[in-house]
């Protein structure tokens, strides 16, 4: 771990309650006087606590020092992902916030679910338990999902992966915004929304699972 979620990091004084309490004095065992980062994820500070003082229940932390220190990837990247399940995008959801993706807008395709439900205060506790993780000062942001159709209208400069000749490595610097199909892929209809100029594929002959394509482009266009 990186540093501490607490949105009230920044206080002079903070009490540490319940699982976090658990997981630095139980599990990290921590003493008196022992030193950790904290995040509140509303701004860009890193804040250095000193433990003053544990109870069996309880620990009270003092404020050292408050360090401006952004982490945060060099580029943006939007992700239009077309989804069958959420879950899919509750499982992926830590590395492709390690990786350094900014943006993420489910999409509802021609092949998606018609009645998928987002629980947007899980996917918010994933990207919370990610970042203290991997040190991000800025989380992912979930996006409400559109239709693709939609987004596309929204999103005038985005691309398609999918199979193409335009290999997205070559591309990489002109894509900020990409749109990942779904299992079984996009339809013609759908395919027909880009211009083949704005359609990249990636250097493999094999399907990928539609997750496997979202880590693969991601990688790509950010590390």
């Amino acid at each position: 771990m990186i540093y501490l979620y607490d949105t009230n990091a920044g206080n002079p004084k903070l009490t540490v309650e319940g699982e976090e309490y658990r997981h630095l004095f139980k599990a990290r065992r921590l003493k008196i006087s022992s030193e950790i980062y904290l995040r509140n994820l509303k701004d860009d500070y890193l804040y250095k606590y000193r433990v003053d003082f544990i109870e069996r229940r309880r620990a009270v932390l003092s404020l050292i020092e408050s360090i401006f220190k952004v982490v945060a990837p060099a580029k943006e990247l939007h992700i239009g992902w077309c989804l069958i399940d959420t879950k899919t995008l509750e499982k992926f959801l830590p590395p492709l916030n390690e990786i350094g993706v900014s943006k993420i807008t489910p999409l509802i395709c021609d092949r998606s679910q018609r009645n998928f439900k987002i629980d947007m205060d899980r996917l918010k506790r994933i990207l919370i338990n990610s970042s203290q993780q991997c040190g991000r000062s800025r989380l992912l942001k979930i996006m409400p999902s559109m239709s693709i159709d939609e987004f596309v209208q929204s999103e005038k400069s985005c691309y398609m992966l999918n199979f193409s000749q335009n290999m997205i490595r070559d591309k990489r610097d002109n894509i900020s915004t990409i749109v990942i199909g779904c299992e079984g892929g996009f339809s013609d209809r759908e395919r027909n929304l880009f211009d083949e100029n704005r359609i990249v594929g990636l250097n493999t002959s094999t399907v990928l699972r539609s997750e496997t394509a979202a880590i693969s482009a991601a990688s790509i266009l950010l590390l």
